[in-house]
């Protein structure tokens, strides 16, 4: 199964919806929760190409995107062989 790392905040509906898909699948992730951590969201920011919203996710070492990136490869049926590999 593949390694997935996902960056979150406390309260955020994006993140709750990415991780419930995830979840969903039997993915088991990392969580790096950086609500109070302005060093974390920096190294998301710099992993994730300048992007600073919530949440961020990598499959494999890949940045996907965020949560409605997520919603949209498991609809084009791109999720799955991503998560297997």
């Amino acid at each position: 199964m593949a390694s997935v790392v996902i960056y979150t905040r406390e309260f955020c509906g994006y993140c709750a919806r990415a991780k419930s898909l995830l979840e969903s699948k039997g993915v088991d992730y990392v969580e790096h929760n950086a609500t109070y951590s302005p060093e974390m969201r920096q190294e998301m920011i710099a992993k994730a190409n300048g992007h600073s919203t919530f949440p961020q996710i990598f499959i494999n070492g890949e940045h996907v995107g965020g949560c409605d990136d997520i919603h949209a490869l498991d609809r084009a049926g791109k999720l799955d062989p991503m998560l297997a590999a």
